[in-house]
C-alpha cells in the first residue's frame, strides 16, 4: 500500500519521509490540497528506475531493428556495448 503524506510534511517531517523512502525502497506520494501532486523517492530508487528506462529503450531499439530485418554481427554488438 502506498505511503501518502500531505505537502506540509515535506517541510515539517522531511527526515521521516526520507527514512520511509530509504526503508521501503518505494516512493512516498505527496498531496496538495487533498489531491496527488508529487512522488518523492530515494536517489537509489530514482537511479534504478532511470537505468531500467534506458535499458528498455535500448531493448525497444533492438526489437524494432529485428522487425525491420536489420541484424548485427557479434563484433558490431560488442563495439556498441563498449561505446555505451
Amino acid at each position: 500500500m502506498p505511503v501518502i503524506r500531505p505537502s506540509s510534511d515535506l517541510r515539517n517531517k522531511y527526515n521521516e519521509i526520507s527514512e520511509i523512502c530509504h526503508q521501503t525502497k518505494k516512493p512516498v506520494y505527496i498531496t496538495k490540497n487533498g489531491s496527488g501532486d508529487l512522488a518523492v523517492m530515494s536517489i537509489e530508487l530514482y537511479e534504478l528506475l532511470v537505468d531500467r528506462y534506458e535499458l528498455y529503450k535500448e531493448l525497444e531499439k533492438g526489437i524494432d531493428s529485428l522487425e525491420k530485418g536489420r541484424k548485427y554481427s557479434e563484433d558490431e554488438v560488442f563495439e556498441e556495448l563498449e561505446n555505451i
